[in-house]
């Protein structure tokens, strides 16, 4: 009983919690169809801010859900009834997030507030099995957050309506942010089980090189030649270099035994999953000739940079020990990185030679992320 209160029992990711998450793929690929709108030789900038909004959305949501789940889940039929509600609400998210976005407004804001209503009806359920004030506040403040999300969200189709202007959207998703981080989940350490959390993160990581991995079947379609095969080969490799890196990271750098509320290493897995959704749609402009080169060289080299400074970030946060050879590693992938960005630019018109430099560019941070992973295991520094 002791050992049980000291090292409470790891709380396991249930199946229904992986078909649920199995949902946001079909998401992840609609929000990254918005990517595929272009302007003047790149994606139409207006299409560029509601695929960011859509993005944070869905993400918020996946979060809403898990901190539930994790701290309070008990997979009971009524949860598990409310899980299946919201996979049906995103659907009609899904279709709601297209090209012509403005003509499914109100269906995307419905079924997003009733989201958010629902998982806050199921923290107004969990009230009654608590009875000391620090937990019903906490409970309370969360309702408030999901509560007053959910009215933004709402609020913004009669704005929309009558202006065409989409303003209380982009306010509900930074209310939610900041509530959660200033009052919802703060003084949670106690209560959450960050093996859980951080293992359902993962797993989002991974639905994401899924659909990743479905967007670069593009490079495999059409007369077999060596320069496709070139081309399919590296885009390939650069998929599995990206998803080793993580890897390492996940399995050897990160301490998952940590005592936290885990909320900074959520809110960096959505910089990194944004940024993967962003070498994605960047992998899949390489070979579109309707794209100016300058543009999707820079997409695609910024969102390299972005997924490896917010996992390098999340290394530095939340490792099992802090050394510093973490510090001299992160300064040895800033220099490889800069340098990364100059070639990537200089070689911009070189298709085949800069998609090889990604490549290589990818595999050598690897190479010093493992190295750093195995010593610290060994602790052979």
């Amino acid at each position: 009983m002791l050992k049980d209160i000291l090292q409470p029992k790891e709380k396991k990711v249930e199946y229904i919690e992986l078909i649920y998450d199995l949902i946001f793929v079909y998401i992840i690929g609609r929000n990254n169809s918005l990517l595929h709108v272009f302007s003047g030789g790149f994606v139409a900038p207006s299409a560029f801010l509601v695929y960011v909004l859509t993005s944070l959305a869905v993400i918020q949501i996946w979060n809403f859900t898990t901190y539930y789940i994790n701290i309070y889940g008990r997979h009971s039929i009524r949860e598990h009834v409310f899980l299946f509600i919201n996979m049906f609400l995103l659907y009609f998210m899904g279709e709601g997030t297209r090209s012509d976005w403005q003509s499914f407004f109100a269906q995307y804001h419905i079924s997003w507030s009733l989201i958010l209503v629902n998982v806050c009806i199921q923290y107004l359920f969990e009230l009654r099995h608590h009875k000391d004030g620090e937990s019903r506040r906490q409970i309370k403040r969360m309702v408030f957050i999901l509560f007053g999300e959910a009215a933004l969200v709402l609020s913004d189709i009669f704005i929309f309506e009558s202006t065409r202007l989409v303003l209380l959207s982009p306010c509900a998703v930074v209310f939610g942010i900041v509530g959660v981080f200033m009052f919802g989940q703060r003084k949670s350490e106690s209560i959450v089980d960050f093996p859980h959390l951080s293992e359902r993160a993962m797993l989002y990581v991974v639905f994401t090189f899924g659909e990743m991995i479905i967007g670069i079947t593009a490079y495999f379609e059409g007369e077999f030649s060596l320069r496709s095969t070139y081309f399919a080969l590296m885009v390939f490799l650069i998929v599995v270099g990206l998803f080793i890196s993580y890897g390492v990271f996940y399995d050897r750098i990160i301490d998952r035994e940590k005592r936290t509320n885990g909320l900074l290493y959520m809110l960096l897995h959505i910089f990194i999953i944004f940024a993967l959704n962003n070498i994605t749609s960047g992998l899949e402009f390489m070979h579109m000739e309707e794209i100016n080169i300058m543009p999707k060289v820079l997409f695609l080299t910024g969102s390299f940079v972005t997924f490896f400074g917010f996992l390098f970030a999340l290394g530095g946060i939340y490792a099992k020990k802090r050394s510093p050879e973490y510090i001299e590693l992160c300064l040895n992938s800033t220099l490889l990185g800069l340098a990364f960005i100059i070639m990537m630019f200089i070689l911009h018109s070189e298709m085949m030679i800069n998609i090889a430099l990604t490549v290589v560019f990818v595999f050598t941070l690897f190479g010093l992320i493992y190295r750093y992973g195995i010593n610290q295991e060994t602790g052979n520094w």
